[in-house]
């Protein structure tokens, strides 16, 4: 990235997420907080010893699960938690509206603001706001408390803690904004409250629609003036309009500005993440009153059936990955930071895509994938399982999501469900709805729906623009060969469907090692060895880019991830199909491989590192190169009969003999004058007989 751009991209993010805009305070709200679990208190009001007794100071983020739902599988804390906060209003904002905006709370929520009720909010992902400036006093302590309540229940999505946990707690920032009576609106959805579209956009022009939702609290009409301009990555002022209107006071109101922006610099994703800006300043009597400030990159994007992915009408390659947003020791309740360090390794692996899954996660988060030009996948937890009673939920946090994300160029596709099935004609109903309330808030957006069965004729199918599938060929079912022969079916059948492949791969504990691997793992037993997950993605990136039919494809997952209800592969609640470790510190040997392919960064790298006690005395050595052939070295003695493997950045050396005790395993590469080098330590003290776990799973995918 540039130095003007970088510039431009940390002082966008700072204006938008932390600064005081002219007319409008937006603060942070997250430091001296007080929590305790439940039990659920039924008045809050009367204050009872037993409310006032087990208090502890937090501050924000902050979750109760970070340990307990890590470390022990299906025994862990889902229920009530309580927060609070002293706040005294300024006397000189006793005539200003006052908001709190909350970024995610787990999973339930209830604000009470002087023991009455200011607004309750059901999903765990999405942000939400409220006015509580009417129950506010002036140049006193106020008491703010947050009820938060992860515990299952049917009428919110996701209704279980299967896949994945759902952290408790105010795991995300908590914003006090202050406006004027007269506001852009704060309680849309916890949206901007500022919508811009685009159309024909090209390197000619792009024509750019600018609407915003405007509130007045006040008892009568006001005389305002909306200023939307455009300004480019430098700061220059590309174009201006100026609306001037009375304001009613009775409901929200719209008005909505059209501009032509002529030769644009268009969002080349990776290549140039190029970003205007939108700014929206509210006039009153020539003084400003308010300001938003939202990112527009102008791109065009379409999705041919069987060929690919277009971006600005060039063919762009989508290297996919998937995210959790949970960390080990931190649970949901991440920092900047901790974001900052997955975009970065994702970036650094070369993916051009990410799939955020499976909810809707962090503002900043969008914001970054915004500047860094990862094309981005947004969806809601509607996962794993049906209960009859979630179809109001699913709509709310849908409706949510992409009024939240509705202005990130990142973001091209709004995913409705994952693995959810029976009964099949409610899923389908609902899906079908869900996707015509996506078109109808935003119609320039794919969906996407996902199956895990593999099967296009499913009942739940092709009920959205893309139908993705997740298949674990090798796993959970068959052996890792089948995945070419079903994908070459479903090509042949049904050109004409927009398809991806969501989910592949294979769990790896980095203390499992061996060199027995077959074509397929038993995952009902306890050993996950990291070669065997190595296996599954040289094998199966192959197939994947061989077959321009699988328009995206997104391996599972980036990051090891808290499962809490599984006890698998030797670790409880973990799912272990990152391609780095819980903690982040290791990253496995699939990694480099996935490197090595997509990245322009030079990759030399040894496979098996970890596997070092040695089972065979005749064995075969493994380098992933992207800058060309490697020399390889056993004991300094340089060995021949290198081979191309699954792509061309693999190569395998067969039939290669160990000397008892320590071997030495060297790979050199020179290239443009500089020599790459990497080594590894393997011990052979005799054969080792040892059968691997290569039990074929013939059941179907169930979700997992």
């Amino acid at each position: 990235m540039n130095t003007k751009r970088f510039l431009f991209v940390l002082l966008f993010i700072t204006i938008h997420l932390v600064v005081r805009a002219d007319g409008r305070i937006t603060s942070s709200f997250n430091s001296g907080w007080s929590f305790k679990k439940g039990p659920a208190f039924p008045e809050l009001a009367l204050h009872g010893p037993a409310w006032n007794n087990g208090w502890q100071e937090v501050d924000l983020p902050h979750t109760w699960n970070a340990k307990d739902m890590q470390m022990y599988a299906n025994n862990f804390y889902e229920g009530t938690g309580y927060y609070r906060k002293t706040y005294v209003l300024p006397t000189e904002w006793k005539e200003k509206r006052i908001f709190l905006r909350f970024e995610g709370v787990g999973a339930v929520a209830e604000v009470y603001v002087n023991g009455t009720l200011a607004t309750s909010h059901k999903g765990g992902y999405s942000a939400f706001s409220c006015e509580i400036g009417t129950l506010l006093k002036a140049g006193e302590e106020n008491e703010i408390i947050v009820k938060a309540d992860n515990a299952s229940r049917p009428d919110v999505i996701p209704v279980n803690h299967v896949l994945f946990g759902v952290y408790g707690g105010i795991y995300r920032p908590v914003w006090l904004i202050v406006t004027d009576p007269y506001n852009i609106c704060v309680t849309d959805n916890a949206s901007p409250g500022v919508y811009i579209t685009q159309k024909n956009v090209s390197k000619k022009k792009a024509d750019v629609g600018v609407k915003v939702k405007l509130d007045n609290a006040t008892l009568q009409p006001a005389k305002l003036t909306l200023n939307n301009s455009i300004y480019d990555q430098s700061g220059r002022l590309v174009t201006s309009d100026n609306r001037s209107f009375d304001l009613s006071p009775q409901g929200v109101q719209t008005i909505e500005s059209s501009f032509t922006v002529k030769n644009p610099t268009l969002w080349q994703a990776r290549k140039n993440p190029y970003l205007y800006k939108v700014v929206s300043r509210l006039y009153k009597d020539g003084q400003l009153i308010d300001e938003v400030i939202q990112p527009l990159g102008l791109r065009h994007i379409e999705i041919k059936a069987g060929d690919g992915f277009y971006l600005n009408g060039e063919k762009y390659p989508m290297y996919g990955v998937c995210r959790h947003q949970d960390w080990w020791g931190v649970g949901s309740a991440l920092l900047n930071e901790h974001h900052d360090f997955d975009l970065e390794t994702i970036m650094d692996i070369g993916a051009t895509t990410v799939r955020f899954a499976h909810y809707q996660q962090s503002e900043y988060l969008y914001s970054k994938c915004d500047s860094l030009g990862l094309i981005i996948w947004a969806e809601i937890p509607f996962v794993n399982r049906v209960s009859g009673q979630e179809w109001e939920n699913a709509h709310s946090q849908l409706r949510e999501m992409i009024r939240q994300g509705f202005n990130h160029p990142s973001i091209y596709v709004w995913g409705l469900h994952n693995e959810v099935y029976r009964p099949h004609e409610y899923t389908k109903e609902l899906t079908k709805s869900l996707h015509d309330l996506a078109k109808t808030e935003d119609p320039d957006r794919y969906t996407v729906a996902v199956n895990g069965y593999g099967h296009m004729e499913h009942p739940v199918n092709l009920n959205a623009d893309i139908q993705g599938m997740n298949r674990y060929f090798g796993w959970y079912e068959k052996t890792l060969q089948d995945m070419k022969p079903w994908i070459e079916n479903l090509e042949t059948t049904y050109p004409h469907q927009l398809f991806m492949l969501t989910e592949y791969g294979a769990d790896a504990n980095i203390h499992h090692q061996t060199e027995y691997i077959g074509e397929a793992l038993n995952w009902t037993k306890e050993f996950y060895p990291e070669t065997f997950q190595t296996k599954t993605h040289e094998y199966q990136w192959s197939v994947i880019a061989d077959h321009p039919y699988i328009i995206a494809s997104y391996l599972w997952n980036m990051f090891d991830f808290c499962a809490p209800m599984w006890s698998r592969g030797g670790v409880p609640g973990r799912n272990m199909k990152g391609l780095l470790t819980f903690d982040r510190k290791i990253k496995k040997d699939s990694y480099f491989f996935y490197k090595a392919n997509w990245s322009d960064d030079p990759v030399l790298h040894l496979t098996q590192r970890r596997n070092k006690d040695r089972e065979k005395k005749q064995t075969s050595i493994t380098v992933y190169s992207n800058i060309g052939v490697p020399r390889v070295f056993l004991n300094e003695k340089e060995l021949t009969d290198i081979r191309k493997g699954y792509t061309d950045i693999h190569y395998v050396i067969e039939d290669v003999t160990l000397e008892m005790g320590t071997n030495i395993i060297r790979t050199v590469v020179e290239k443009n004058g500089e020599v790459y080098e990497d080594k590894i330590e393997w011990i052979y003290t005799g054969e080792k007989n040892r059968e691997a776990e290569t039990l074929n799973n013939r059941e179907e995918h169930s979700g997992f």
